[in-house]
């Protein structure tokens, strides 16, 4: 079957720019990689066309020689010609790979990398998260071995390059396939990748370069932290490969519930009880604070589930803006166990209560207070 003309085939003027030639290569590409459609039977043998075609027209010399011999160039008819498609090198296979692999099997492995990361859990006490501190974590971690300072070769002496892939860490290798001459590469056996070899290992870490070691890191909690906040510490994790930065250390801080203090963002609340007559005459009472007892005044006529406010008296804010409130929700205790002198008051307050004519205009909580005060 006579071949098609290689311009026709990748559907471009025989004009066409190197540009425009390796454009509509890589649309038919896409179009009839094998891969992308199993099921035309077909697909194969015009993907091989295609690439022919390309293999031609994107090099000048073979192009030169196809214009002005035709396909006895590629047969190898003419001394001029180029040995045909099957003995040939040629870029366009390196495209297709890029296109539909992203070229990622030809990137080397034995470059720098980072570290890994570090996790550590922390405890804290109400009043620790609230005003903060300084605590000591105790880490297992890898870092670079002090008797070869991370080289993995014994003291005085030194690694060299692999002399089978000269450093690079990879081999590469020719494969012939109906599409071209396909050059990939793998990971070298001598070296397994590193691209150098170590002749005399160190003994303390056996040639890796890394040991092992629990290190105590001074954290600093900063005020005003809660359950879930994350600490950061930049290097503070796993020493990073082949010259690469270490990981972070991530502190994750879990807050303690207390037994009076209830926090509402950097708000702190209590509930506070007072009796019946500490609510209708108003009182001054003495409740806990995060730094100690205050005083709290209470005004005459407070209703039980009233809020007060203690300003400044709540959680630093976490980044320096201020400090929240403590919140005091009262409530009036109602009695259980009353004295004589207390039934017998109660009962005069309610006499005077059921008398109409007697400060009918007063509220509940003034007639309280008159009873109390005569």
């Amino acid at each position: 079957m006579a071949k098609r003309d290689y311009y026709e085939v990748l559907g471009v003027s025989r004009d066409a720019s190197p540009d425009e030639i390796k454009k509509a290569f890589r649309k038919l590409a896409r179009q009839y990689h094998p891969d992308a459609n199993k099921e035309d039977k077909n697909a194969a043998e015009k993907f091989k066309e295609i690439n022919e075609a390309y293999e031609v027209l994107s090099n000048p010399e073979k192009r030169g020689a196809y214009d002005r011999f035709g396909h006895a160039a590629t047969d190898g008819q003419f001394n001029g010609g180029f040995g045909g498609f099957g003995g040939a090198d040629f870029g366009g296979i390196g495209d297709i790979f890029d296109m539909f692999f992203g070229g990622g099997g030809r990137q080397r492995r034995n470059g720098p990398e980072p570290g890994a990361d570090l996790r550590v859990d922390m405890e804290l006490t109400f009043e620790e998260a609230a005003f903060g501190l300084e605590k000591d974590v105790k880490i297992p971690r890898t870092e670079n071995c002090s008797t070869c300072g991370g080289s993995g070769a014994a003291p005085g002496t030194s690694k060299r390059n692999c002399d089978v892939c000269h450093g690079t860490g990879q081999i590469q290798y020719a494969q012939s396939t109906p599409f071209g001459r396909i050059v990939q590469s793998r990971t070298c056996d001598r070296c397994r990748g590193a691209g150098v070899i170590i002749e005399k290992p160190c003994p303390t870490c056996r040639g890796s370069g890394q040991v092992k070691r629990s290190r105590t890191i001074k954290v600093k909690i900063p005020a005003g932290v809660d359950t879930g906040s994350r600490l950061r510490l930049a290097g503070e994790g796993e020493i990073g490969l082949r010259g690469g930065p270490p990981g972070d250390l991530f502190v994750y801080i879990y807050v303690q519930p207390h037994a009076v203090f209830k926090r509402e963002g950097n708000h702190v609340i209590i509930d506070a009880e007072i009796n019946f007559a500490q609510a209708a005459l108003g009182d001054e009472i003495s409740v806990p604070t995060l730094e100690g007892q205050a005083k709290l005044k209470v005004p005459e006529g407070t209703q039980s589930g009233t809020v007060l406010r203690m300003r400044n008296k709540g959680i630093p804010d976490v980044r320096g803006y201020g400090r929240g409130d403590q919140h005091v929700r009262i409530k009036v205790v109602t009695p259980t166990r009353l004295t004589s002198k207390q039934r017998e008051l109660l009962r005069e307050f309610g006499r005077i209560e059921g008398q109409k004519s007697r400060g009918a205009d007063k509220g509940f909580f003034e007639k309280v207070k008159d009873a109390f005060t005569g």
